[in-house]
């Protein structure tokens, strides 16, 4: 009986064993062949999508340091660029989303922010030839946490908050778009709201709305350039231009929205980017260093990191 279970193992591992070399063999089989796609089963691809998730921090501590300076500092900035265009036949649909968010935080002021965006842009075009396109643009740009204007004696006057304000703009008119690097929209007839949703901002015509109002609506004209430049192997610029003139209030007023943002990248995953923001609205007020209120003044943003990035 031993003997009999003896062969009837044996039997079987070597069973098994043939088996598993067949299995490999096929896997290799398969693993060597050239396969190859019939073009007529090819699918014309129509969209085109990528983007940047950039994380950077920065770190600091000093201990009876003589040259000086705060005991200890930290910083961390996270951003989002990204786009998705389709193309088909005489259909053209852009979007781009821009999301940034950060915060620095010393021994001697405390934790305040550096960077905060919400800028999400869509719009579709008709192609009447020569690259030109009958489009319409939805453009809406927030931000997501409260801002302050700092004095001297470090006291804080509440300046914005989420949606505080914020821009919902729609507008028909026409594009020139003669590559995916570079587009002119221009519009004629643009309907914009200005939202403050923050009741105290509200309260004191905050950004342009009445006097306790959350929304005002305006109607005027509208032009965005936006070019995308690939400047070398490593090095990318991307730079939008908004102008905006409202017809129903001072129409001479032009409010203006410029980015410029520089990506270099360094290694695989470590990239450096550079962006310079202005903004100058009529209707945004600056704050004085004792607090008080003062006339519009162009806003001015610089931000330059060394960090994480992931490509897609």
């Amino acid at each position: 009986m031993k003997s009999f279970c003896l062969s009837a193992f044996f039997c079987f591992l070597i069973i098994t064993l043939n088996a598993q070399d067949k299995t490999v063999q096929d896997l290799k089989n398969a693993a060597s062949r050239t396969i190859t796609k019939d073009p007529k089963d090819t699918i014309p691809k129509v969209w085109k999508a990528g983007g940047l998730l950039s994380l950077t921090f920065n770190q600091s501590a000093l201990s009876n340091w003589s040259a000086g300076g705060d005991k200890s500092s930290l910083s961390f900035a996270a951003g989002l660029n990204a786009f998705a265009f389709y193309k088909k036949g005489k259909n053209a649909w852009d979007n781009t989303i821009d999301l940034s968010y950060g915060l620095v935080n010393t021994t001697s002021l405390g934790t305040r922010k550096s960077a905060d965006l919400i800028d999400l842009l869509s719009k579709y075009g008709y192609d009447v030839g020569k690259n030109w396109y009958v489009s319409s643009l939805f453009n809406f740009r927030s931000q997501f946490a409260k801002g302050y204007a700092y004095q001297s004696d470090n006291t804080k006057t509440l300046t914005s908050d989420a949606f505080s304000p914020a821009y919902l703009l729609l507008a028909l008119g026409m594009n020139y778009k003669p590559n995916d690097n570079f587009s002119f929209f221009i519009s004629p007839a643009t309907a914009r709201w200005v939202i403050v949703t923050n009741d105290s901002l509200a309260s004191v015509a905050a950004f342009g709305v009445d006097s306790g109002k959350n929304v005002r609506f305006e109607f005027g004209a509208y032009a965005s350039i936006s070019y995308m430049k690939k400047i070398s192997a490593s090095a990318t610029y991307t730079g939008r231009l908004d102008l905006y003139s409202n017809y129903l209030r001072n129409p001479q007023d032009i409010s203006i929205f410029w980015t410029n943002i520089l990506n270099v990248k360094v290694t695989k995953i470590i990239e450096m980017n550079l962006t310079l923001n202005m903004i100058y609205d009529n209707d945004i007020k600056s704050v004085n260093s004792d607090g008080t209120s003062g006339g519009p003044k162009p806003q001015i943003q610089e931000l330059m990191g060394i960090g994480l990035a992931y490509k897609f």
